[in-house]
């Protein structure tokens, strides 16, 4: 029997046994564990763990040395690793999470085992002081229990280090991922540290709420549904309001989706040349009574857009030195799409373009507004009824 054949002998079982185990496994466990966890977030997380920790352990070596005396690379340091790769948006996976977290736990760690003689009672104590520690200085990382963990049992090399332990290697080694993972992140297109989105402002500097927070839900709805829960969640409550706010965006977008900004859009559109003066696009926009005016170039191409808050900050010069960018759209685009941008407070219209930016027309809220208020009536009134069917005369037919 050749040697070939004897190998799939061997590996015939083992993936025969392979799919009817997969075939038992229950769906979940066959579907990603966090949402948005694509293929691709994968395969970054692993490459980043991959340079992450390789990079760390020959940095540090470097720095301290290589020997019995005090390890390169502390264990915690590869739970750190899951969470700043895997999941940089996390607020445990934060940089003052990672370093904060595993220094102070390593700190209370070795405290715990220069107080507590008793090893048992020491390791209990030294895990939940430290979860006591990173709570209040809001550095919370579950590695830091590791770290904690690990300054009490790990050995001649960690007790040799004494208090010198969380320092080197571990706030050494927290530095030097962090640093890493900034680096690997930025040339990965993605964003850390994770800036929580800023809440919207009233753009008119009056104490009202801004209009896209006045109607649905609020900061404290949030607060109160989160206290219902009794859980803890691994996400900031900024980005929890940010995703609920998109999911109605999505779920107005999907019922009036039908209506695409070519359906809402004025056709006749008014405009001017960016070489115009200021009060030129002055008068077209008291004399058409409109708020904004799109900005053409010398090709006849969208340039921008120029308002009434443009002619009265800007009252000589021309259309160009006045004009402000312009919120553009595409004619296929879902109308409700529009929505986000005509609520903000700042923006009047958005401008609809078609091949190399050429005007097809224009949207303001007015149009929008018109739009919505319409399919909200359509939606509210009630389904005709069918007509009875109409039986036949008898009589006539007598």
């Amino acid at each position: 029997m050749s040697g070939m054949s004897r190998m799939s002998r061997i590996v015939q079982p083992v993936r025969s046994g392979g799919r009817k185990l997969a075939g038992r496994l229950p769906p979940l466990m066959l579907k990603p564990m966090l949402p948005g966890a694509t293929l691709r977030e994968r395969v970054v997380a692993c490459l980043g763990a991959l340079v992450g920790i390789a990079l760390t352990g020959l940095i540090c070596g470097l720095i301290v040395g290589r020997g019995p005396h005090i390890p390169m690379i502390v264990a915690p340091m590869g739970a750190s690793a899951v969470l700043l790769f895997a999941v940089p948006a996390s607020p445990l996976a934060q940089p003052w999470a990672i370093i904060g977290g595993n220094t102070l736990s390593a700190l209370v760690g070795v405290t715990a085992a220069h107080v507590i003689p008793d090893q048992a009672m020491a390791i209990g104590v030294g895990v939940s002081a430290a979860i006591a520690v990173m709570s209040l200085t809001r550095c919370l990382h579950p590695p830091g229990g590791a770290a904690a963990l690990t300054a009490l049992i790990g050995g001649p090399a960690v007790t040799s280090s004494g208090f010198l332990f969380p320092f080197v290697p571990v706030g050494l080694n927290s530095l030097i991922l962090v640093g890493l993972g900034i680096l690997f992140h930025r040339l990965a297109r993605r964003q850390y540290p994770h800036v929580p989105a800023a809440a919207p402002a009233n753009a008119h500097g009056t104490a009202d709420l801004p209009a896209s927070l006045r109607v649905g839900f609020r900061a404290e709805d949030i607060d109160a549904a989160l206290l219902s829960l009794d859980e803890t969640l691994d996400i900031d409550r900024a980005d929890l309001d940010r995703l609920l706010r998109e999911i109605e965006h999505r779920a107005l977008v999907r019922a009036h989706g039908a209506l695409t900004c070519a359906d809402v859009m004025s056709r006749d559109v008014v405009t001017v040349a960016r070489h115009e003066p200021v009060a030129r696009a002055r008068e077209l926009l008291f004399k058409h009574d409109v708020r904004a005016l799109p900005v053409l170039d010398a090709a006849g191409r969208l340039a921008g857009l120029i308002g009434l808050r443009d002619v009265t900050l800007r009252t000589a010069g021309d259309v160009g030195q006045a004009m402000s960018p312009a919120r553009t759209a595409r004619p296929d685009e879902p109308a409700a799409t529009l929505v986000p941008a005509l609520t903000d407070g700042r923006r009047h219209a958005v401008v609809v373009t078609g091949p190399e930016g050429r005007v097809l027309g224009i949207v303001t809220q007015t149009d929008l507004l018109a739009t919505l208020a319409r399919g909200a009536t359509a939606q509210a009134l009630p389904p005709p009824r069918p007509e009875p069917p109409k039986r036949p005369n008898l009589l006539r037919r007598a």
